[in-house]
């Protein structure tokens, strides 16, 4: 496919109730569109019906910046808005609203994606943290994520640090499930789906993004509930790529097996952990039982929302 002649780009940066996060995130983001190596410009999508982030692009006034009001609940709303709104550039790249990019960020993303022809390009998230995490939490690694080579091809992706090709996007006609608004998966589901289809999605190691972690997030409850929900939207979404009944009851069987597993398993390190006093072990089994646990519920039904609001909002 012929490149066009004057290519751009949009930064989409879906926010709920968090002004702080978002005053900090958005004029770097805006640096970076200034920078880029092609036409940038940078999209807020308000997930609060109260419109609580308009003030904060209010008042950066720039005619880069953009606000939309999403008042419909969920993270899939707001992801497909971003779609909607993007419908003359060409390539649009997700951020998380906590997130802040390190220089030349953008371009990375965009070079990657000129020089592979991929339609999707990921990168990866570091944490930065509100304060310094307790032994168990940086023994169970809860905040390690991959690193790999740039170019390695991905099977699946999350949208903190996230690049499409939005002519492939829409050939495919590929929208955000807004069944899992609220508990998550929506992206691990629309990136199965991509490379299901053959797009090419693949990995840019030196566009790095910081996830600023807040102290509500830095305790055994969030890290363990946020391992189990991992694990509920995993099985969620390997329900949802069954391609029909037989193949469901597959998948569910082999999900279930695969819970259990992990459930025994990260029981057994737990246990093992506690008799030779290795905290790695109590901490790192006890991440394996809750993702167990979420597979396994997941697999029959249950769905967690980590997402959930209270009625008010």
């Amino acid at each position: 496919m012929e490149a066009p002649a004057n290519p751009s780009v949009v930064i989409a940066v879906l926010t709920y109730q968090r002004p702080e996060d978002l005053q900090l995130a958005l004029p770097r983001l805006l640096q970076q569109a200034d920078s880029a190596t092609m036409e940038a410009t940078v999209l807020v999508v308000d997930n609060d019906p109260q419109g609580s982030a308009r003030k904060s692009v209010q008042d950066l006034a720039t005619a880069k910046l953009r606000y939309v009001n999403e008042t419909k609940p969920g993270i899939s709303a707001a992801r497909n808005r971003a779609l909607m709104e993007s419908s003359g550039a060409d390539l649009l790249v997700f951020i998380d609203d906590d997130e802040v990019p390190v220089e030349n960020w953008l371009n990375q993303l965009l070079e990657v994606q000129r020089s592979t022809g991929a339609t999707a390009v990921a990168g990866p998230v570091l944490s930065e943290y509100a304060h310094e995490p307790s032994e168990w939490i940086k023994a169970g690694e809860f905040f390690t994520r991959r690193r790999m080579a740039s170019g390695t091809r991905l099977s699946v992706a999350a949208t903190n640090n996230l690049l499409l090709d939005l002519a492939t996007i829409r050939k495919l006609g590929l929208e955000f499930d807004e069944r899992l608004g609220l508990s998550g998966g929506s992206d691990t589901l629309f990136t199965r789906q991509l490379v299901k289809h053959g797009a090419k999605m693949v990995w840019c190691d030196e566009a790095v993004v910081i996830d600023r972690v807040p102290e509500g997030r830095l305790t055994t409850d969030w890290v363990l509930r946020r391992a189990l929900r991992s694990g509920n939207s995993w099985a969620r979404v390997c329900l949802e790529l069954a391609p029909g009944p037989l193949q469901r009851i597959s998948a569910r069987v082999r999900l279930a097996g695969l819970g259990g597993v992990r459930l025994v398993g990260g029981g057994g390190r737990y246990i093992a952990g506690v008799a030779v006093r290795r905290i790695s072990h109590r901490a790192k089994g006890m991440r394996t039982v809750a993702r167990g646990l979420g597979m396994l519920s997941g697999a029959f039904g249950y769905v967690y929302s980590e997402y959930r609001r209270h009625p008010r909002q």
